[in-house]
């Protein structure tokens, strides 16, 4: 009888030991569930990128515009360049203006003073990179492509053609500043890019070229080298439709693809999967450098350097499509 007991003793003792081991895991696999799902809920949090606010950036073209025309030379262009500054330095680490002369080739007394306006954000980031948002501040002197000829040697308004893609670039500098990124963002507007004669690259010593403030900007950047960039011109149009630009998806076609990518995350109907046509524009000097700077723009508009370039034309869903891309391309999951 007493085997038999310390039998029983022995047999209740082995069990006793493997419940509280099965327990044991059961607790330790409902705790871990626990904090994975915390630890989620604060990834997730912490990555959620900012809102941008379409309705403000449109407020910026309106803002522009109401200086009138950004003539180089005008009082409109002086007054409007110190704005842009001004609102720039809220935001930015650093804001400097980078001057340049150019002589017009068709009348040599004529000088035009150029104001290229660069604000950096983070100057010393975790991750030692950074990334190139620009655009072109200045507007058309003549409004040589409207309808009715009487109006060619009047000043353009330029609301999509410069005030738009600065008008982004102003409330991403907002966002850029109300969340830091890990690694440097720099937001270059470039002045000069639309005096430009149309055949000028076939009578260079003679005519007056188009992006003379990227041009100098690229000549004068000494070791500045961005990972990437981004050129926003004329993306503030109704009904606007952008396509792949032919030279940067030629030489930048990982940019490309980024942005794209980007914008197929957020819905952004805008950004069309075709390959457009070749452009002259400020990214070309760095393309030209071996610099990966892609154009964002949408060259199938009607008032293109016409006196009818105004606010009414834009419209703030558009720019809200294409400032959600670029959030998403600075602060998402995959950039």
């Amino acid at each position: 009888m007493a085997k038999k007991k310390r039998s029983k003793k022995h047999r209740g003792t082995a069990v006793k030991p493997e419940k509280e081991r099965r327990k044991s895991i059961r607790l330790i696999f409902v705790s871990a569930l626990a904090i994975l799902g915390v630890g989620a809920a604060i990834w997730f949090f912490m990555f959620t990128p900012p809102r941008f606010n379409g309705e403000r950036a449109f407020s910026g073209i309106v803002r522009q515009c109401d200086f009138g025309p950004r003539v180089p030379g005008s009082d409109a262009h002086q007054q409007c360049g110190d704005y842009l500054i001004r609102e720039l330095q809220k935001y930015a680490e650093t804001v400097r203006e980078q001057s340049f002369e150019y002589v017009d080739k068709h009348d040599s007394s004529r000088i035009y003073r150029g104001r290229n306006i660069v604000a950096s954000f983070n100057l010393d980031p975790e991750k030692k990179y950074r990334v190139l948002l620009c655009a072109h501040w200045d507007s058309r002197p003549f409004a040589d492509k409207d309808p009715d000829s009487s109006n060619h040697a009047l000043p353009v308004p330029g609301a999509n053609d410069g005030a738009s893609g600065v008008a982004v670039l102003l409330e991403m500098a907002r966002l850029l500043h109300e969340n830091p990124l890990d690694f440097g963002v720099d937001i270059v507007l470039f002045d000069l890019e639309d005096l430009g004669d149309y055949s000028a690259g076939l009578k260079s010593d003679s005519l007056n070229p188009f992006c003379i403030g990227s041009q100098y900007f690229v000549k004068n950047m000494g070791d500045y080298r961005p990972t990437y960039g981004v050129l926003l011109d004329m993306i503030g149009n109704k009904n606007l439709k952008i396509r792949k630009e032919a030279y940067s998806q030629s030489q930048a076609g990982f940019v490309v693809s980024r942005v794209w990518n980007a914008a197929k995350r957020v819905n952004a109907p805008a950004f069309v999967d075709e390959t457009g046509q070749p452009l002259l524009d400020d990214h070309i000097p760095f393309l030209q450098k071996g610099i990966r700077v892609i154009d964002l723009i949408d060259f199938d508009y009607p008032y293109w350097h016409t006196i009818a370039d105004t606010p009414d034309k834009c419209s703030a869903t558009s720019l809200q499509q294409v400032g959600d891309v670029l959030v998403e391309l600075l602060y998402g999951k995959n950039r």
